[in-house]
């Protein structure tokens, strides 16, 4: 019998050519690529009725070159100035430039691009040498009413850099990336906030070469954005690694903070633990650039023991088996698991096909003993620390998911599997994006008793779209709760569409009791929520800390944490005519 060749979509396997409207949106290595595999390309060809045919043609490619050259609005005096701080070198105008630090890594930067449309850029990019120099450009800025936007990475997928106001953006990547001290007693390392995840992972995994440690450590913080992400990006947003179950969200591993500020600098205390009033670490984390700018931060460290590290999967029968399982297991004082990864049963069926599960003997067995499609959920993780504490947390989830009626799937390299494209999946996003298919990601907080009814709820509104896939997983656990994490595919052929969907999922998770971030952070996009969200008390205190720190609203203004909104942002209609 002759077998029959799997159907392999025309993907876009080229290097993407600089310059071009795609260089703009691709994520990650201009060279690299994570293709959807057979299982997920077969799934989205079954659930949106695609023929091979349909997936010959990629569409809005975006190869064209950028030519467009949007005018500069910012007066030459000023240019001058501000090339007097930092350097002609250091001061850049082209339009291309204007984008890349503006549009970031959201779903409508990718849209936009696509179809040419060009918006929300700053006059100016400047890329600062020093505190010294970024204080001194905020000052002239407030002194002559001119926005201040910063760019990190550029992953941000909440639109929480763009330039709405025009003025100048600060680029933090090209020289804000040093480390600025070690201090191996404390374990703390102080760097500037354009060091990326793997710049610093690589500095710590090699401290006694590179910064004459006795030990080797790591930074305890992996976002699936890990590769192409900045630390200050990680902090400004309160953002979240797929370990922080063991080693805490970022805020957990901030020591203290520098900042540059229209007031002047800002600098928290590095304490452990204090009772000096209010706790202005937290207070300026999750700012996003509307008091200040951050400059400087020291991070916790961990010690780094890779060898020490226990993988497991298990199977439940059903979503409710799983999440009672897995509070039981953070509640249960046994120490907690680093990686910690819950699917529901439609994730799990595409992770069945992600991890080439589906169809072998194991997934005979799965369906013999009572673990069903849509039904079964799939949990995985690891362990890390000191070689006892990471084996008696191994043994104690095992222990509690047999209790909950999970099959131990930790024989086969399900985690494994995982770990090899756990900061590759972005690069799918772009392939099916290319034949008019989206996917996308919100989450959102919410404690242990409202898990399974935000769960239920917030499915359902997606759901209500038809043939959407929506898959859930809950992730980043805690003893009272933890993340449930949303990505939805569709066919759309217009932003509408998109953004119909978006802000109707939004106010889902809101509606049901939901926190509508739990490290994404709010950004532009998410704004208009926020008010809603934590209340006209809170929101008021968030408006006298701008007034405080910015009483001339020039800190990324335009909508960022609820603050001078449009009618269209407030409306919930931001970007809802650019194809009119």
């Amino acid at each position: 019998m002759v077998k029959k060749k799997k159907f392999v979509p025309n993907w876009f396997n080229q290097p993407t050519p600089p310059g071009t409207y795609r260089s703009l949106f691709k994520w990650g290595d201009p060279a690299g690529f994570k293709h959807p595999n057979s299982g997920l390309v077969r799934l989205i060809m079954e659930r949106f009725h695609l023929v091979e045919s349909d997936l010959q043609t990629p569409q809005q490619l975006g190869l064209e070159m950028l030519q467009e050259e949007i005018p500069v609005n910012l007066a030459p005096q000023h240019i001058d100035a501000l090339k007097a701080i930092v350097g002609s070198e250091n001061c850049a105008s082209d339009t291309y430039a204007r984008i890349r630090c503006s549009y970031g890594g959201s779903m409508m930067a990718a849209l936009r691009l696509r179809r040419r449309i060009i918006e929300n850029l700053p006059d100016l990019v400047l890329t600062p040498r020093t505190a010294a120099e970024i204080q001194q450009v905020i000052d002239y800025c407030d002194q002559h009413l001119v926005p201040v936007y910063v760019h990190g990475a550029g992953s941000t997928v909440t639109r929480g850099m763009e330039a709405v106001k025009g003025g100048v953006t600060l680029d933090m990547s090209r020289h804000m990336k040093r480390v600025l001290s070690f201090n191996e007693v404390d374990q703390t390392i102080t760097v500037e906030p354009g060091m990326t995840g793997p710049e610093l992972e690589d500095l710590l995994n090699h401290a006694p070469e590179r910064l004459d440690a006795r030990r080797r450590y790591t930074c305890g913080h992996f976002p699936q954005s890990f590769e192409y992400s900045s630390v200050g990006g990680w902090v400004v947003t309160r953002g979240a690694g797929q370990n922080s179950t063991y080693y805490g969200k970022i805020e957990d591993i901030v020591f203290s903070q520098e900042y540059a500020t229209p007031r002047g600098p800002f600098k928290t205390c590095p304490h452990p633990r204090s009772a000096n009033g209010p706790d202005f670490d937290q207070i300026m984390m999750g700012s996003e650039g509307s008091f200040g700018v951050l400059t400087a931060v020291t991070l916790r460290v961990f010690r780094w023991q890779p060898g020490n590290r226990k993988r497991f999967s298990y199977m439940f029968k059903t979503w409710d088996d799983a999440v009672d399982a897995c509070r039981e297991i953070m509640q249960a004082e046994i120490g907690f698991p680093s990686v910690f990864r819950l699917s529901d049963p439609e994730e799990t069926d595409v992770a069945m096909k992600l991890y080439h599960i589906e169809g072998t003997p194991a997934d005979s067995v799965l369906k013999m003993t009572g673990y069903l499609p849509m039904q079964k959920c799939l949990l995985l993780g690891h362990t890390d620390g000191e070689p006892g504490y990471s084996s008696n947390v191994n043994r104690q989830v095992r222990r509690i998911c047999r209790k909950h009626g999970a099959f131990n799937i930790s024989f086969a390299p399900v985690v494994q599997n995982w770990e090899k494209g756990r900061f590759r999946d972005p690069y799918m996003r772009e392939d099916l994006q290319d034949f008019g298919v989206i996917l996308d990601t919100l989450e959102c907080a919410v404690t242990w008793s409202r898990m399974k009814d935000v769960h239920q709820s917030v499915r359902e509104f997606i759901k209500s779209r038809p043939e959407t896939v929506c898959m859930t997983h809950l992730s980043h656990a805690y003893p009272q709760g933890g993340n449930l994490y949303f990505i939805f595919i569709g066919k759309m052929d217009k932003m509408n569409e998109y953004l119909d969907l978006l802000y109707g999922i939004l106010t889902a998770i809101q509606k049901s009791g939901a926190a509508i971030s739990h490290h994404h952070g709010v950004g532009k996009q998410t704004a208009p929520w926020l008010e809603g969200q934590i209340g006209s008390a809170q929101m008021d205190v968030i408006r006298v800390l701008k007034q405080h720190f910015d009483p001339h609203n020039i800190m990324n203004p335009g909508g960022t944490l609820g603050l001078d909104m449009s009618a269209a942002q407030s409306e919930m209609r931001w970007s809802k005519d650019l194809e009119e």
